[in-house]
Formats: structure tokens, C-alpha cells, sequence
């Protein structure tokens, strides 16, 4: 695993949930009223889905948990409607929302240097975009890949990495974006994209865990040797 600043980095590509912040329950309340108002009874996601799962996969395993067969895409599609039409609400009033120790003075700080900036989140944008706009960070994101791109993360990633070559101009290398996430998921998505990843311990895997997962670089928080 590398150590120290990493070499040729251009533009950075962060996960949201447990990355740069957590909303606090947030989605998972918005997910279950959507199913309670659709089929009158709910299922609580954080027992039937894993971390770093799309909101698309989380719409499905969830429906399937709770219907006991596999859903229908229409039955997705509603879903995942109501889901959002709940999340702003429940964004709002979460006591527990917070952004994670240190992303804002590293996003102020890698923005002044002129470090491109994206997402890379199993998020549908819209969510993304709900979720940041409580802390005010939508601002420092000019591209990203988002659930809604694809349910499988390593090809929503690649999609973050296209736009941001894009984004440039094509100026920007692939090789010069690097990913931050929280889960192994994070980090095989990344590999697979042909990135390297920072990953950080803000989640419910260890600096030990993710470094086994094959983190190029593991840290505590962002705030504890970002290499760049």
C-alpha cells in the first residue's frame, strides 16, 4: 500500500453516505415510509442490505425481502419515487445527520488548489443531491456517477471517471482520479474502474479491513494524512 502523497492526482471522487457524511437514519426512514405507503407494511433496509449497495439494489433486495418474490420494475420505479419524495423531509428533520470529521476543510482546501471534484455514490442523483444540500456541499461537485447511471458500482464508477475526464477537456488522464469511500464495495469498484482509492474508517470497516480489501490507502478520517 502506498504511503504518504500520492503521485499524479488531479481530481478526487468521493462516495457520500458514511464518506462525507451520514445522514443520520435519514434514508433508511425515507425508504421505509415509500414501502409503507405502497404496500402498507415496511422492512427496515439496514437489516437487508449491505454497505456500498445502489439505491437501485437496495430497492430491490428490500422489495424482495418484503414481498417475498422478486419485484417487478414498476414496482422498483415506485419505489424508488416515493423513496425520494420522502428523503428531503427526512433529511431535514434527522437529528443525527452530520458530515464526517474533516471533509470540509479538505474539500475548501483541494478545491483552492485546483483539484477537480466528483462523486462516485450508490445514490440516484437526485438523493446525492438531497442529502448534500443540508451541509451546503453540492457546491463543490462539478461531475459524478450515481446509482441512477447504474446499479452496479464499479460501472457507475467508471461513469465518474468518463464525466470527469470530460470535464476537463479531456486533459485529465484516469489514471490521474482517485476514488474515497468507506466500504469494500468502494474499493473493488474502484479497482475494477482501474483507479486508486482511499479508504477511510468512517464506516463500518476498520483501517485494518479496508486495507485488506486492497485500499491503496487506509486512514481513520480524511483528516489523518490524505495523500494529496
Amino acid at each position: 500500500m502506498p504511503d504518504g502523497r500520492g503521485d499524479g492526482i488531479e481530481a478526487v471522487l468521493f462516495d457520500i453516505d458514511l464518506t462525507l457524511l451520514t445522514s443520520g437514519g435519514a434514508g433508511a426512514a425515507a425508504w421505509a415510509r415509500a414501502f409503507e405507503e405502497l404496500h402498507g407494511r415496511s422492512v427496515d433496509t439496514h437489516e437487508v442490505t449491505e454497505p456500498g449497495m445502489t439505491d437501485p439494489e437496495v430497492a430491490r433486495v428490500a422489495l424482495r425481502a418484503l414481498l417475498g418474490r422478486e419485484p417487478e420494475r414498476r414496482e422498483i420505479a415506485a419505489a424508488m419515487s416515493r423513496y425520494l419524495a420522502h428523503l428531503e423531509r427526512a433529511v431535514a428533520v434527522s437529528e443525527g445527520y452530520a458530515v464526517m470529521p474533516g471533509i470540509e476543510d479538505l474539500l475548501e482546501r483541494l478545491a483552492a488548489e485546483g483539484i477537480l471534484l466528483g462523486l462516485t455514490t450508490g445514490n440516484v442523483e437526485a438523493a446525492a443531491h438531497i442529502k448534500l444540500a443540508r451541509a451546503g456541499l453540492n457546491r463543490f461537485f462539478s461531475c459524478g456517477g450515481y446509482g441512477s447511471d447504474a446499479a452496479d458500482r464499479a460501472e457507475l464508477t467508471r461513469c465518474a471517471v468518463e464525466r470527469a475526464v470530460r470535464i476537463s477537456a479531456g486533459s485529465l488522464e484516469p489514471g490521474e482520479c482517485v476514488a474515497v469511500g468507506d466500504s469494500p464495495r468502494d474499493v473493488a469498484a474502484a479497482e475494477a474502474a482501474g483507479i486508486r482509492i482511499v479508504g477511510v474508517a468512517t464506516g463500518r470497516q476498520s483501517v485494518a479491513e479496508l486495507r485488506g480489501a486492497g485500499a491503496d490507502w487506509a486512514l481513520e478520517t480524511v483528516a489523518a494524512g490524505f495523500p494529496v
